[in-house]
């Protein structure tokens, strides 16, 4: 079956944008829109498609935000993984352009559920942040030019894959001029920097999954967590526990004092269109809403 096109004035107005923002023809993006409202892509040779995963507050009892997460495919049938995707882009040159359309993506489909409350969080690739200067003031046109303002975005960096204090720091500096929020992703694996968490002072900090996964079956580093989330608040950011995947982990994650959370057992990464009203979900006296997919 085909897929729907875009039509006027969607399609004059877009390629308007990714032409003067993106310095990419409408036809180079690939972009389509489908039936359901959503879009998709193809960009050197990869579909791409977005997926949402809910993050949830404990204590608000409610949505907090959803983090977009890229699910390319080649030829729109063999499944690929992001890691994938974006080594292959830097292959063939286009790492840069790969990621700002990635981002573009899901920014398009972030509108249809723009209405919830909460932010949206978006990965960055670390190499993106070492090959560019000003950083957010592109895509900051295509956020305006679909009224999401910068300061509903979180960016979310792996700090422990860039070696440079100076890089980063630049980075985060250009972003938050513009109204970003940041977030270190990935904190707790084995090349985290603890030190740059007072360094760069992030919005939020995302606990690598494996930290509250292998908590389950770790009564030490179940007992270290309160200790290293009280860090992260101390110096004025936000925990989220990542990765929670049984009702054991989130009891963890719920007496670690933390009160972000996210992973597949509170809901899992879904396409815009299948997440559904939130269910009330209840543990250990705390309520939290879980959305669920179709």
């Amino acid at each position: 079956m085909t897929k729907p096109k875009l039509v006027a004035p969607h399609v004059e107005q877009l390629r308007l944008q990714l032409k003067e923002s993106l310095l990419l023809d409408l036809d180079d993006y690939g972009l389509t829109e489908q039936s359901t409202g959503e879009f998709n892509s193809s960009f050197i040779g990869v579909q791409l498609n977005s997926a949402f995963q809910p993050i949830y507050d404990s204590v608000a009892g409610d949505l907090y935000g959803h983090e977009a997460i890229l699910k390319p495919s080649l030829g729109g049938e063999l499944a690929s993984t992001p890691d994938f995707a974006f080594t292959y882009a830097e292959q063939t040159g286009k790492l840069v352009q790969f990621d700002r359309v990635s981002r573009t993506l899901h920014v398009l489909n972030f509108r249809q559920i723009y209405a919830e409350n909460g932010l949206l969080f978006l990965k960055v690739h670390p190499k993106f942040l070492t090959s560019v200067n000003h950083h957010g003031k592109v895509f900051e046109h295509i956020l305006h030019s679909n009224s999401v303002p910068t300061s509903r975005v979180v960016i979310e960096i792996e700090e422990s894959h860039i070696e440079h204090d100076r890089q980063l720091t630049e980075a985060i500096d250009n972003y938050r001029d513009r109204s970003y929020q940041i977030a270190i992703d990935g904190f707790g694996s084995a090349k985290s920097h603890i030190d740059r968490l007072w360094k760069l002072s992030p919005d939020f900090v995302k606990l690598d999954s494996n930290l509250i996964q292998q908590a389950e079956n770790n009564d030490r580093i179940s007992k270290a967590l309160p200790g290293l989330v009280k860090v992260i608040m101390d110096l004025g950011a936000q925990p989220i526990i990542n990765g929670v995947a049984t009702q054991v982990q989130l009891n963890i994650a719920i007496e670690s004092g933390a009160t972000l959370f996210q992973g597949d057992f509170l809901g899992k990464a879904v396409a815009a269109k299948e997440l559904q009203p939130s269910q009330l979900f209840k543990t250990k006296g705390s309520a939290i809403h879980v959305r669920v997919a179709a």
